[in-house]
């Protein structure tokens, strides 16, 4: 499993979101609280950030802990941005530990991570294949189960289809071939979108102002709220609206 956060509103500096809360993702990766699946998240760390009026983000992703980057607190501390996601990761077991497999993956102007893992990887990987083209398949980003999980999303998303629907529809054709932990989080620097399905997710909302959503809080203050299991969540700075992920309805 990961832990990930996305960020949206007014500019900040990833320190703020990142470092400096006290039970912050940078904590996380070594004493996560609330972790269902794994004990540390040491298998490499991501962050993508969006420029105002650039629709196209921007990443640093390691191979290393985040703790072992010399230069991710300079570069934390001196950027502002109104829209971040980052991510640390704690591999599956059969993939990639390159820099190419830690998130967040990018493309079409979104950014997209996975706390989650699929089943018997690498094995999951024949029942999943044939829903993609060998185009998208030659081109995965990295070989685990993540890139797979976001060539499935990316494929929707390019089809013009809403991205909670395209999260929801993801989330059940993969649910339906194996057995997986699926809590996926997108963002194009506009809206937060993610689901819930096997781990923790909250939302901490200050109306106007901005939005964060967390596989976990980074500190005891208010305004922290649990998402339930089966979740999909759409999140701006103005409104944070839940619903039932209904694998029934799914297409």
């Amino acid at each position: 499993m990961c832990r990930h956060l996305a960020y949206l509103g007014e500019p900040v500096s990833p320190a703020e979101v990142i470092v400096e809360p006290p039970y912050g993702l940078y904590r996380q990766s070594w004493a996560p609280r609330l972790q269902r699946h794994g004990t540390v998240n040491a298998d490499g760390f991501g962050l993508g950030w969006f420029a105002p009026g650039d629709p196209v983000p921007a990443r640093y992703r390691r191979a290393v802990p985040i703790w072992a980057d010399e230069n991710l607190l300079d570069l934390a501390r001196v950027l502002r941005t109104p829209a971040l996601l980052a991510a640390v990761r704690s591999a599956t077991a059969g993939t990639s530990a390159e820099q190419s497999a830690a998130a967040p993956y990018a493309g079409d102007g979104w950014l997209f991570s996975h706390n989650g893992a699929l089943a018997g990887w690498p094995s999951a990987l024949g029942t999943l294949a044939e829903l993609l083209a060998p185009a998208d398949l030659l081109t995965l980003e990295a070989r685990c189960d993540s890139a797979l999980v976001w060539a499935l999303l990316r494929r929707r998303l390019r089809a013009g289809q809403e991205v909670g629907g395209a999260l929801a529809d993801t989330v059940a054709e993969v649910a339906d071939r194996t057995s997986a932990r699926l809590n996926l989080l997108v963002t194009d620097g506009r809206v937060i979108a993610a689901t819930v399905w096997g781990d923790t997710l909250f939302h901490r909302l200050e109306l106007g102002r901005s939005v964060l959503v967390a596989s976990e809080p980074g500190d005891d203050g208010p305004g922290w709220t649990p998402v339930p299991d089966r979740s999909v969540v759409l999140a701006t700075p103005d409104a944070v609206t839940v619903r039932p992920l209904d694998l029934t309805t799914a297409a």
